[in-house]
């Protein structure tokens, strides 16, 4: 019986433990429950809280983006905070909220704050990171102003002040690397409005300044009225050394708020010299600034016109800028806190010989009309002068302006015929007039009367007969002017650089038209540039392509169809050196240095009775080929001519 029992108590036990497992294991999942409960409501509680946080956080940051105090404990006041940031201008600040990271209580935390300042458009911005720390007061989320909240280091009675850092501007160099354009002493000349005692004063004064420099009176006296009370409104900049510096200057000591000055400007040597191929600088227009997007701000000097306007985002280079801590009350001198360095501009080489664009413009100067003087080398073409007149009234005639070259574009003719079959020593009739489809072509009225007749084309070439030329047009086929007049340079596509055209010389459509086309009449027009190549070509032996700009990406010159051969550039040079020893051109004979080589050019144009004339010259002299223009010139060689002479000799002294 006792095993018995020990065996009953034994099974007793065993069902006693199974309704104990039982109940523990439902008390544990009822504890397993409720603290998942409390578990997903706190995470719902936290989730609440960030959410909160993250809000209150965006509305600050949208306060600091717009400039406004943001709602944060002992913010400054809309002026205060006005003060702060009037150093940043209109540059765009943009702010947001970012991570936000709270307590275990979810009562306190921070969120960073994450600023973009785009200082500068080609420029990276300004980026960085603050934080603001927040509190929870029952369901509402708080946080107090900080000084660092705006910007990293930043203490109180500071503002946020950005420079703007100026590059600086690249040089223009000329022939050999010698600095044609760079910074020279100038004089700014204007009215300090804070030296006038009224608005009424500065008008006075604006107008008396206008008058003493002679700018207009109006727009400037709208200027200073305009300007703020501590402004200086510029009337003119003069260089240092101008001869009317001293009489301005003491013009204005006698007028209230007057003042001269002492500035640098990127200059050529002379106010004149080459001014209408490498331009000018000057404050940037509207135009500009707007068309930049944002790497031209108002104030800033750029190209305007020319090589300084077409090579200016070489020569402008890229500004910086820096951003500063200030102090408020100006007792301590500003923090940096972020700077991008400016990228000074790369100079630009050009070809542009000092003595020899001196010397043409010195040649220039006493003529009216519309002119030019443009000399190549022809071994590089390299162009050593573009000179236009001041007739020319700021337009660059040497390289823009077209006109039919006249006599000069018979050394194309020239070429056209040797290619045809003739030579120099071929005799062709020079006759007084001559009548093609009713059009009556005649010499010119000194012609003299001994190169008429039956000639040698050397001799109608040197003495320029336009009747011989004409009666030989009809060896010349469809295109024979012009692929003589590629040969030569003159109607490829030009690669100065600049601004530029050479020639033009359309297929002619009637008979008449080519009798015109043979002595550069009718539809054929050139450039200076482009009659200075011709010759350059003929002292080469091969076509010229002349080049200005040595920068800044020139393309790469064609190159003629059917290029000019040894041969035909030496009986070229022969006939044109034959106009020098027996020709229009004698009185180049004596000019010091090696043989010169010359075609004269007096080209008709208009409707007037006698018709109005232009005159033209071109020649060449060891490694030089020069073009000289004078618009309304009664004759090549007698008006074109003497002013290639005293360049020539000019170059000799």
């Amino acid at each position: 019986m006792r095993r018995g029992e020990d065996e009953t108590t034994t099974g007793r036990t065993g069902h006693g433990r199974h309704r104990r497992g039982t109940a523990v294991a439902v008390v544990l999942a009822l504890v397993l429950a409720a603290g998942t409960g409390w578990w997903w409501q706190d995470r719902r509680r936290s989730a609440a809280a960030v959410g909160a946080a993250q809000e209150h956080a965006e509305q600050v940051a949208q306060d600091l983006a717009a400039g406004r105090p943001p709602s944060l404990d002992g913010a400054p006041s809309e002026d205060e905070m006005g003060e702060v940031l009037e150093g940043m201008g209109e540059i765009a600040h943009t702010v947001t909220a970012g991570e936000v990271s709270l307590d275990d209580d979810a009562r306190r935390g921070t969120v960073t704050i994450e600023h973009t300042w785009r200082i500068h458009e080609d420029k990276q911005p300004w980026t960085y990171e603050t934080t603001l720390a927040v509190r929870r007061d029952g369901e509402r989320w708080s946080g107090t102003w900080e000084p660092g909240l705006l910007a990293p280091d930043l203490e109180a009675g500071e503002g946020l002040q950005a420079r703007r850092l100026s590059a600086e501007r690249g040089e223009v160099l000329g022939d050999g690397g010698r600095a044609l354009v760079a910074d020279r002493a100038v004089v700014r000349v204007g009215v300090d409005r804070s030296q006038t005692s009224s608005l009424g004063q500065a008008r006075r004064s604006a107008r008396e300044v206008a008058e003493l420099v002679d700018v207009e009176v109006g727009p400037f006296v709208d200027a200073v009225e305009a300007a703020g009370p501590q402004a200086f409104v510029e009337a003119i900049v003069l260089r240092a050394q101008a001869p009317e510096l001293d009489e301005v200057s003491r013009g204005i000591a006698e007028i209230p708020g007057a003042r001269g000055v002492e500035d640098t400007m990127p200059l050529a040597p002379t106010s004149t010299f080459a001014r209408a191929v490498l331009g000018s600088v000057g404050p940037a227009t509207a135009e500009q600034v707007e068309g930049s997007k944002g790497a031209i701000r108002a104030g800033d000097v750029v190209g305007t016109s020319g090589l300084q306007l077409a090579q200016d985002d070489r020569l402008r280079g890229t500004a910086g800028y820096v951003v500063e801590a200030v102090d408020l009350e100006g007792s301590a001198e500003p923090r940096e806190l972020r700077s991008v360095p400016a990228v000074d501009g790369r100079s630009v080489r050009t070809t542009l010989s000092q003595t020899h664009q001196g010397q043409a413009e010195a040649v220039l100067e006493d003529i009216g009309p519309p002119s030019a003087v443009v000399a190549i080398r022809p071994s590089d073409g390299h162009v050593l002068a573009a000179a236009s007149g001041p007739g020319s009234e700021g337009t660059s005639t040497a390289t823009l302006g077209q006109y039919a070259p006249g006599s000069t574009f018979k050394t194309v003719t020239a070429l056209a015929l040797l290619r045809s079959g003739i030579t120099p020593q071929t005799r062709v009739p020079c006759t007084t007039t001559t009548t093609v489809e009713g059009r009556s072509f005649t010499n010119y009225d000194d012609y003299p009367s001994s190169a008429t007749g039956d000639v040698p084309l050397a001799t109608a070439f040197a003495s320029s007969c336009n009747t011989a030329l004409i009666s030989q047009r009809d060896r010349l086929g469809d295109g024979a002017l012009d692929e003589a007049a590629e040969a030569l340079g003159l109607t490829l596509d030009p690669s100065l650089g600049v601004p530029a055209e050479l020639g033009d010389v359309p297929d002619p459509k009637a008979d008449v038209d080519l009798a015109a086309a043979t002595i550069g009449q009718g539809t054929v027009l050139a450039t200076p540039t482009g009659m200075a190549t011709v010759a350059a070509s003929v002292a080469k032996g091969a076509a010229v392509s002349p080049v200005l700009v040595l920068d800044g990406g020139s393309r790469r010159p064609a190159s003629p169809a059917r290029p000019l051969t040894a041969a035909e550039s030496k009986q070229l040079r022969s006939l044109m050196r034959g106009v020098v020893t027996d020709g229009s051109a004698r009185f180049l004979a004596d000019v010091p240095g090696g043989p010169v080589r010359a075609k004269t050019g007096t080209a008709e144009y208009g409707s007037d009775e006698p018709p109005r004339t232009h005159a033209w010259m071109i020649g060449t002299q060891g490694d030089l080929a020069v073009a000289v223009f004078v618009a309304d010139g009664p004759g090549g060689a007698s008006t074109a001519g003497p002013v290639l002479e005293d360049y020539l000799r000019r170059l000799q002294r």
